[in-house]
């Protein structure tokens, strides 16, 4: 496209310098600038640009910490600046900034002016892009070691259920059988004693194969997950759980479910250890291409702005990490004296009907 005669390019690229919000710097034939941008002079620290503008010592260098080439990852070695018959146009470099820190660039040197061998080199902050690449590498790796936790978790709870509790009732059968057979009063007792071992151990085993990774979850979902857990709850701890469920059966990926369910299962640890309460109520629900779980106690309560050590596995910090893995959002409503309140909601991009099982 060709600009109309009308508009005056000089003033339309005089305006882009010194405006624009990318750095400019101008270099001359050897490589020794000549002249910067208001962006330019914004980004770095002033004792160095001093230096920079100082006729006898007019050096970029006190400014640049090196660029990336395709040995190391900051290096000065064939510099850039170096070659001024050479275009780069698109490459990465390192400036000290005003606040003293290192930060990178996505930088472009391209000469402008054959005739005196002016280049200009622009730059573009990749603090923001790189901060964001950090965070979705970071939820990635989270993703990752979540579900190896997990997969390790259910393989464990089945070789639990299928090879070692299946061999204790197996010999917890054999010492049954024992009790009819003639023998002396002592043996019976002692085979009484051991036969109550054996019962409590395996009870022990199957509670541990659950608590692991409940295979209800898995095979039936999160509402018949969740009401065999609570079933456990009431017959070990005392505690009510009060649920109430309107999914109508509703599946929905592995992931999800996953993240709901130990989200639930450590707020409730958390109230059984510090609430001090008899009743707890949860609530799993869908609403607005949400699905939203709402667990809450008439417990003690805390100050949610101390900070406080309360809490094992997840804690608070765990649970909303989970909860963004999914998209979703974790609030924590507590007061001293009235009871706390765990809301999560967890966006659902289409109908449950067409949503992995």
């Amino acid at each position: 496209m060709t600009l109309s005669p009308i508009i005056n390019t000089t003033k339309l690229m005089e305006s882009l310098f010194n405006n624009s919000s990318e750095a400019m710097f101008l270099f001359d034939a050897q490589g020794i600038m000549i002249g910067m941008n208001p962006a330019a002079e914004y980004i770095l620290d002033p004792n160095v640009l001093e230096k920079i503008l100082t006729k006898e010592e007019n050096k970029f260098c006190y400014a640049c910490r090196g660029y990336t080439s395709e040995e190391e990852l900051m290096t000065c070695m064939n510099c850039y600046l170096s070659d001024p018959t050479a275009d780069r146009t698109s490459f990465q470099i390192y400036l000290e900034t005003k606040s003293k820190e290192t930060v990178p660039f996505s930088a472009s040197f391209q000469m402008i002016d054959p005739d005196s061998g002016t280049h200009i080199l622009m730059l573009r902050d990749l603090t923001n892009q790189l901060v964001t690449q950090e965070s979705l590498y970071r939820n990635k790796m989270m993703k990752s070691i979540i579900k190896a936790q997990e997969d390790e978790r259910k393989r464990i709870s089945r070789e639990l259920h299928d090879s070692v509790a299946q061999e204790l009732l197996s010999s917890l059968v054999d010492l049954r059988l024992l009790k009819y057979l003639e023998i002396q009063d002592n043996v019976l007792q002692k085979i009484c004693q051991t036969e109550a071992s054996l019962a409590r151990l395996l009870e022990q085993i199957r509670n541990l194969s659950v608590e692991l990774r409940p295979a209800s979850l898995d095979d039936l979902g999160l509402e018949a997950a969740f009401r065999s857990h609570f079933k456990w709850i009431k017959k070990n701890y005392g505690v009510l759980v009060h649920f109430v469920a309107e999914l109508h059966g509703s599946r929905y990926n592995n992931e999800i479910e996953t993240v709901v369910y130990r989200i639930c299962q450590e707020t409730i640890l958390n109230a059984l250890k510090y609430a001090n309460v008899d009743e707890i109520s949860v609530r799993l629900f869908e609403s607005k291409h949400n699905l939203e779980l709402i667990v809450a106690d008439q417990g003690i309560g805390f100050n949610i702005n101390m900070k406080d050590s309360r809490g094992t596995g997840l804690g608070f910090y765990g649970m909303r990490e989970r909860a963004e893995l999914v998209n979703g959002q974790l609030t924590i409503a507590s007061e001293l004296g009235a009871g706390t309140t765990v809301h999560l909601h967890i966006p659902l991009l289409q109908p449950h009907s067409d949503r992995e099982c």
